[in-house]
């Protein structure tokens, strides 16, 4: 991965859903010293937000400097008395583009912090699609959404350490808070903690608009052997698409596992409009319907693999603030690829050949619709959507 400045000497742990997830990152507040940034876009007052929230309460209290960034519209539920009683015990909380309820539609809307980032006394940091959510216990019984989150440990905490701070102070700046701006720095540690290889890579709307979708790319056009992608909400354009049947054209077996439940019905349906062309060309999709697919994960070659924020879709890959890591290690390659062969072989639907029969058609012209509504929403907002066809 030559375009791409790899960290070595990293110890980085797979945490497959919130059960892994939330007890390693409340354990890790609850023994912080200095400070804390949280990033999240959901933020849900629930039984395991109540749990976050007192933990980093409890750490502001003790003296932390804790730092709790909210998407304005992702944790619009969160209400104004339970925000007022975090920052009575000494916590910072700031909204990325709060949401009022005489608001305008504007394109600036859709740019939305969908990062899930967390760094502790910057020496422990975790990635990943996991946002502060119960989804142990939801309304309809599903088992907790499908997703994935990493601990860090090491020396690519410089990258993560300076990224939250970075949107931390932007924030502040706009929100006028320009002494919740910590002038003292804590430094990373650049000792050694493990063997494993990393880069740490956001998108946002200046200098880094497309990193994670040309590591993506990159890693795509140099496989030899496999692709196994898991996403959320996938709807790539034409470069993102062509790269993949270009290698299922040259050999390499690709695998897509995608949303098999329906949670945005214009977006799931836009996605099915793609099948047909990917099929074709000997791409195997496979629908998971266990619970809601919420992973934005691949491993290609099983030695690199990747796990973040971002979907592959044109809101995260052209509007929203993501994070995602990429990982050159092939004992990190292969927990993951086992996680996701399970998930394929024992709790998804493949996707076979469309049948062209007269509900088919009926089906195709649904999806086809959905597509071409996607698109043109694109450009009403204002943004092109390179190459977006399938």
């Amino acid at each position: 991965m030559k375009n791409f400045h790899y960290v070595e000497h990293n110890h980085i742990t797979l945490l497959h859903n919130g059960h892994a997830y939330f007890p390693k990152l409340e354990a890790a507040i609850e023994t912080a010293q200095f400070e804390i940034y949280i990033e999240t876009y959901i933020f849900e007052y629930d039984a395991i937000g109540i749990r976050i929230a007192e933990a980093l309460k409890r750490a502001a209290r003790r003296g932390v400097s804790v730092h709790l960034l909210l998407d304005g519209f992702g944790s619009q539920n969160l209400s104004h008395a339970t925000i007022q009683d975090m920052l009575g015990t000494g916590m910072q909380v700031l909204i990325f583009r709060p949401e009022f309820i005489f608001s305008m539609p504007h394109r600036y809307r859709l740019r939305r912090m969908h990062r899930k980032l967390v760094t502790i006394d910057a020496q422990i940091a975790f990635v990943g699609g996991i946002n502060i959510i119960d989804d142990q216990h939801n309304p309809e019984n599903l088992t907790p959404r499908f997703d994935f989150a990493v601990l860090i440990k090491g020396p690519l905490l410089i990258q993560i350490h300076a990224a939250v701070r970075h949107l931390w102070m932007l924030v502040a700046w706009v929100h006028l808070k320009k002494r919740w701006i910590n002038p003292i720095v804590i430094k990373p540690t650049i000792m050694p903690c493990g063997d494993q290889k990393a880069v740490f890579l956001i998108r946002d709307n200046l200098r880094h608009r497309h990193d994670i979708e040309h590591a993506y790319l990159e890693a795509i056009n140099q496989a030899h052997t496999e692709i196994i992608i898991a996403n959320a909400y996938f709807l790539p354009g034409r470069k993102f698409s062509n790269a993949l049947k270009n290698a299922a054209q040259r050999g390499v077996h690709v695998e897509l596992l995608l949303q098999g439940k329906i949670e945005y019905r214009l977006q799931h349906h836009a996605t099915q409009a793609m099948y047909e062309n990917l099929l074709n060309v000997g791409i195997k999709i496979y629908e998971y319907n266990r619970s809601y697919l919420h992973a934005k994960v691949a491993v290609i070659d099983q030695h690199w693999a990747t796990v973040g924020s971002s979907n592959i879709d044109p809101f995260s890959l052209l509007l929203a603030r993501e994070a995602n890591i990429f990982v050159e290690d092939q004992h990190f390659a292969d927990e993951l690829r086992s996680s996701l062969k399970t998930a394929i072989t024992e709790e998804s639907t493949p996707v076979m050949q469309i049948n062209k029969g007269f509900f088919s058609w009926h089906h195709h012209a649904i999806n086809w619709l959905s597509f071409h509504i996607v698109r043109m929403m694109q450009g009403v907002l204002g943004y092109d959507w390179h190459d977006s066809k399938p």
